[in-house]
């Protein structure tokens, strides 16, 4: 049964409905923040209202998991290299392998049907236990009659990604490292270097337009977050469209064990360690005893602020992009509560 959670409970238009579930762990909470407190409460509040029980059981895919691995499909731009040397320091925790994919040329995110066989192929090979990570969009296991990993991902409010995103493919170490793994690479042009964000957008350039419904692949074009989500058919293309949010929102749903918020890591990790104990047992232990390490990984010290008037104009063209934001937000929230619901019985 499928239940469609109103603006007037959570400020969101967002769909909720059961998953299948998975033992989950022992470890205790740490409290969210002020304002995640204040959302838990009227997630809690709506829920009872509708004499709907949460069981963070039914909350949880990881049993829908056919193999003891899992699969970082990271996308961009949501703190994915700090999330990354998380996991490599588990897996010496934990005793798992931790696998990544090389450094790539040109990075392809949606690949043809025999390179997502040859992916998903060679991912279900990977001794057990074992975590792989690589920059691709959602790929699905059982069209290939192989067998399901543990999905897990990241997200990041859509602005300020791809804010990140404008001014990471700018950074001078960003070429300093480019060069060094593929020296002919060429330089770029200073004026493109030099752009700001902000007159950007003012000068409505192509590259800060975010035309709805835009089918843009180029190098650097990373302003689908749901396009990591809705997986590699052509209906995931199309920038800010119904179609590629609803099956984002449907992926994440019934194939993610967990999504987390970069903006929320308190959340995230516990959530983590409560769903997939076998992998994330330790997970804020780590994290906030070497937070300070964590925060240098990938810090871009030439981003400028940008102003809110300039990203309210950008949020115009995002609509549905925050959306799907805003779900796997409340998607994490739900599953939080569920397990808290749990530990007080």
């Amino acid at each position: 049964m499928e239940n469609r959670l109103q603006p007037s409970a959570l400020n969101s238009g967002n769909e909720y409905s059961a998953m299948s579930g998975n033992a989950i762990s022992e470890t205790k909470y740490y409290a969210p923040n002020s304002n995640g407190n204040i959302e838990l409460e009227n997630l809690y509040k709506y829920y009872k209202s509708m004499g709907q029980a949460l069981d963070a059981f039914k909350l949880n895919n990881t049993i829908n998991a056919d193999n003891q691995i899992i699969f970082f499909n990271r996308v961009p731009k949501v703190g994915s290299q700090t999330f990354m040397e998380l996991l490599r320091r588990l897996s010496i925790r934990n005793n798992f392998l931790f696998h990544r994919d090389s450094v790539q040329r040109v990075e392809t995110i949606r690949l043809a049907l025999y390179q997502q066989e040859e992916l998903a192929d060679m991912i279900s090979d990977l001794p057990k236990p074992s975590v792989y990570v690589k920059h691709v969009v959602y790929t699905n296991f059982t069209k290939f009659k192989l067998p399901t990993p543990i999905y897990v991902n990241l997200v990041r409010d859509p602005i300020e990604r791809i804010i990140s995103w404008f001014y990471y493919i700018r950074a001078p170490w960003y070429y300093v490292e480019r060069k060094q793994a593929f020296p002919d690479l060429p330089l770029p042009d200073p004026q493109w270097l030099r752009k700001d964000f902000e007159t950007c957008v003012l000068r409505k350039d192509p590259e800060c337009t975010y035309t709805q419904g835009a089918t843009n692949e180029g190098i650097g074009d990373h302003r689908r977050q749901t396009l990591f989500f809705c997986g590699h058919d052509p209906e995931c293309l199309p920038f800010n469209s119904v179609g590629a949010l609803e099956r984002a929102k449907n992926v994440v749903e019934t194939q993610y064990s967990v999504v987390g918020v970069l903006e929320d890591m308190n959340t995230t990790l516990t959530v983590l360690e409560k769903y997939i104990p076998r992998f994330f047992a330790g997970a804020t232990e780590i994290y906030y005893n070497e937070i300070k390490n964590f925060n240098k990984i990938n810090k871009n010290n030439f981003k400028p602020p940008v102003s809110e008037e300039i990203k309210d104009i950008v949020r115009q063209n995002f609509s549905r992009e925050i959306e799907f934001f805003k779900y796997c937000k409340q998607r994490l929230n739900t599953q939080f509560l569920a397990a808290s619901l749990m530990d007080s019985k």
